[in-house]
């Protein structure tokens, strides 16, 4: 009997999975992130130019509609969570984001040929919509395809492919005028996020939940390679399928002390994630520099706040899995408390005096901010999330967490420019920073390390039960074949 803990590698000898395979998967399965990243980055360009009125356009908006216009995007996502996780044990993780393909497509051609403020909305939900879809598709589509060794670096992925889609926005939308012709640019990565997926190969786990287990055996070969043994990984799917369906558990059973557990410190990560201000920030970097009265050109400050985020959450996907989960939720929580602090120090001082020797404080603030997201807060959660929960709670507690992101996300998107009437600019980044305060405290005594373990020893972690693998039959063939579960 192998030991429980004992890795797949492990149980075939340490043999080592091809690695390429996955990697293409994983891409193609995050150009829906890079996709979601471009709707997230619109707002903030587009915002300018649809308030400001500086086109030939007739279409402009009060600042109260722009805020409808930045924060709709969430409101579709909060439909998009439980949409999507239905879809994904109906027509599967790759189906499912096919089907996304002429919504995402649509959105933006309504966004494009608006004529008012409900075609705006219109657009701005139904692509919000495609967004929910893809934050439960995709992230369960890797985690089930990816071989334990490079799951964190994967899973960080999905959050990469988001922020390259946010500079690809602020980027574009630095050199063009118009907001009609930025949608068009921002509907190109969905054609080629729908071109990859047909290419690819559906998980090897819902096939095996449809009960195709020579579909199954054929798309786990191919991530795993033609000479790796997919026996031993194959029947641990199986009993997995088989726990699952014995124990199937519906949002009434959540209550159980190893669910809830995982589940409260799941939507306390998304909770904290989201009161930390960055997607008001990120719809409204435009809004924020030219508040600021700094130097740099509002463009030009935005891209480079952008391409730190690519760099911060590229350094975050190799450190996944060699620092770990907690440490860099630390580092992340700890960095975002002192910038937003800071930041709001810079708008006191801008309104009680002159503040032209502290013109690099706002930009320097907001590198650190978005670099300490993106290092911790931004990909952890969502990675945590396929992490903590056992295979029989993981759909529903993952659609509650989902929905509690994207709704808290969507209140504090649209109250951000109220709030800063109300409580001035720096009264918004105390509150911020007051909160990413309470969550390092909350990351250094609550949340637990899972780096490095295997989905079976978190559940165990929380005192859930964990039931042995099954026998297997030995293969003559098999480089394994002396060795028993």
């Amino acid at each position: 009997m192998a030991e429980l803990g004992m890795s797949t590698a492990e149980l075939v000898n340490n043999a080592k999975p091809v690695r390429m395979t996955q990697y293409i998967a994983a891409l193609s399965a995050t150009m829906g992130a890079f996709c979601f990243g471009t709707a997230l980055g619109y707002s903030s360009p587009a915002g300018i130019l649809l308030t400001t009125n500086s086109t030939d356009s007739s279409l402009q908006l009060s600042p109260t509609e722009n805020s409808w216009f930045s924060s709709s995007v969430n409101l579709g996502a909060l439909v998009g969570g439980p949409i999507g996780g239905l879809c994904i044990n109906a027509i599967g993780r790759r189906g499912t984001m096919l089907a996304s393909f002429p919504f995402y497509l649509g959105s933006w051609a309504i966004i494009a040929f608006a004529q008012n403020f409900a075609m705006l909305l219109a657009g701005r939900i139904i692509v919000g919509l495609c967004t929910g879809i893809t934050c439960i598709a995709a992230p369960t589509y890797i985690g089930e395809f990816a071989s334990a060794d490079i799951r964190g670096m994967l899973g960080s992925g999905f959050q990469l492919m988001v922020v390259f889609g946010i500079l690809y926005a602020y980027v574009f939308g630095a050199f063009i005028n118009s907001w009609q012709i930025l949608a068009v640019i921002c509907a190109v990565p969905t054609i080629l996020y729908c071109v990859l997926m047909v290419f690819s190969k559906e998980s090897p786990s819902y096939l095996l939940f449809k009960g195709k287990e020579k579909e199954a055996k054929e798309a786990l070969q191919h991530f795993r390679g033609r000479d790796y043994n997919i026996q031993p990984e194959m029947q641990m799917l199986k009993q997995s399928l088989e726990d699952s369906k014995e124990s199937k558990t519906s949002f009434s059973d959540l209550k159980q002390s190893y669910i809830l557990k995982p589940l409260l410190i799941a939507l306390a990560l998304m909770f904290f994630q989201q009161l930390s201000g960055v997607n008001a920030v990120l719809f409204n970097l435009k809004t924020i520099f030219a508040d600021s009265g700094t130097d740099l050109s509002d463009d030009v400050s935005s891209i480079i706040i952008g391409v730190v985020q690519v760099l911060a959450t590229a350094v975050a996907s190799v450190l996944m899995d060699k620092a770990g989960r907690k440490i860099l939720l630390i580092i992340s929580s700890a960095a975002m408390t002192v910038s937003l602090v800071s930041l709001g120090v810079f708008f006191y001082l801008k309104d009680n005096g002159d503040v032209s020797a502290l013109g690099w404080l706002p930009i320097t603030s907001l590198i650190i901010f978005i670099a300490s997201f993106s290092i911790g807060y931004g990909p952890i959660p969502w990675l945590m999330m396929g992490e903590l929960f056992s295979a029989n709670v993981r759909e529903a507690a993952g659609s509650l967490s989902t929905m509690a992101n994207w709704s808290i996300s969507f209140i504090v998107t649209l109250l951000f420019e109220p709030l800063q009437d109300a409580i001035h600019e720096y009264g918004v980044y105390w509150i911020f920073g007051g909160v990413c305060a309470i969550n390092l405290v909350f990351c250094v005594l609550v949340v637990p390390e899972t780096k490095g373990k295997t989905l079976q020893e978190i559940t165990a972690l929380f005192g859930g039960p964990v039931t042995s693998p099954p026998a297997r039959a030995s293969s003559p063939s098999s480089a394994s074949e002396k060795q028993r579960w």
